[in-house]
């Protein structure tokens, strides 16, 4: 069983002296008659049961229950015979159950599947057999087919990394592009030894901090993989093992970088305070919405994590006031919700989950 999260109640008074003793005497009055539940989070319109399907989402899940999807860890519960009850399969069933007042989500292992298979004839010979099916996956937190193509593509490096890098001199016989299958020529430090598999990348963009200028980062297309076939000094002999476009002459060539997913994390609030801005939103697109992939300029250094969830709170509009005849910012308002999965020194990527309203590239996010 998770720990339950408790949940506090911040409450700011303008009042000095004596009126500040009062109130302070009546918040604690008030805090002893009316204890803090987490009821509230229950949606009133939820099943009290769902057996899980294909295709679900841990998030799709929590949002049948609850009115604040990323509190799904605040309310789980497990029965104890269950080995693991952070791997949720299809067929299992999500039960809302309510003990001492207090609303809980509780797992229950579905049935195995059964087959039964009819042969068609008067005759039915019965004999051994092996039967092969695939096994179960365990559903994930998010979708990772909007996720997935970002984890294979893209990286964030800091600008010596890139300029130092080894780099793409030509193709064989002189050729200026080279594709899957081919040779092409590399000169620089550090190439490893002959068999080793090296990521092709090409620079894509300045990730630069909209309110401080700070050069976060640069933001590395992944083009293809190359492995070394032999080393003369500094220059080493290559063979394209995959490529998505045309290798060119300057591309740079970087070690290759481990990016395992856990498509089971769970959703959590930050640990620390976080406030930022949406910086780029991917896939060529330019406006932000439902499973969009952005770009944040905050990350590791902020204390980020993957699986953190923050609101995204929608930029105030720019209006003259005309009495004053000056502009203005209105202010933000929440508009939907993302969560972290990947996370670098400066910057995260993060897929849009919920968009109450439109969204776009320097919209604020903060801690839910």
């Amino acid at each position: 069983m998770r720990k339950m999260l408790c949940c506090s109640l911040a409450t700011r008074s303008a009042a000095s002296g004596r009126g500040l003793a009062v109130a302070m005497g009546l918040l604690l009055v008030l805090a002893t008659l009316l204890p803090v539940t987490s009821e509230a989070q229950v949606r009133d319109d939820q099943p009290g049961i769902y057996v899980v399907q294909r295709g679900d989402t841990l998030w799709d899940i929590a949002r049948i229950f609850l009115d604040e999807p990323w509190r799904w860890p605040d309310l789980w519960q497990v029965n104890p015979e269950i080995e693991n009850p952070h791997l949720i399969y299809p067929g299992d069933v999500v039960r809302l159950r309510w003990v001492d007042g207090e609303p809980g989500l509780v797992l229950e292992r579905g049935e195995p599947s059964r087959t039964m298979r009819a042969v068609p004839g008067d005759v039915t010979r019965l004999q051994p057999r092996i039967r092969y099916e695939p096994m179960v996956s365990a559903i994930p937190s998010i979708d990772l087919e909007a996720v997935g193509p970002f984890l294979s593509s893209n990286r964030v490096v800091r600008p010596r990394q890139l300029e130092n890098a080894p780099y793409v001199v030509q193709g064989d016989s002189g050729r200026l592009l080279t594709g899957a299958g081919d040779r092409m020529y590399v000169r620089g430090q550090d190439l490893g030894a002959v068999s080793d598999t090296f990521s092709v990348v090409r620079r894509a963009t300045n990730l630069i901090d909209p309110d401080s200028g700070e050069l976060l980062g640069l933001e590395a297309e992944e083009i293809g993989a190359a492995r070394t076939t032999s080393l003369s000094g500094d220059i080493a002999t290559m063979t394209v093992t995959s490529s998505r476009e045309d290798i060119r002459i300057g591309d740079r060539i970087l070690p290759m970088e481990p990016r395992a997913l856990d498509p089971t994390f769970f959703p959590s609030a930050p640990e620390n305070s976080v406030s930022g801005r949406i910086l780029k939103v991917l896939g060529g697109v330019t406006q932000v919405g439902s499973l969009s992939v952005v770009v944040l300029n905050v990350g590791q250094r902020e204390g980020l994590k993957v699986g953190n969830v923050l609101t995204i709170r929608q930029q105030g509009a720019l209006v003259r006031d005309r009495e004053r005849n000056e502009q203005i910012r209105l202010p933000s308002e929440d508009a939907g919700m993302l969560m972290v999965f990947r996370v670098f020194e400066r910057v995260a990527y993060g897929i849009v989950l919920e968009a109450r309203r439109p969204l776009a590239v320097l919209d604020e996010v903060v801690n839910p």
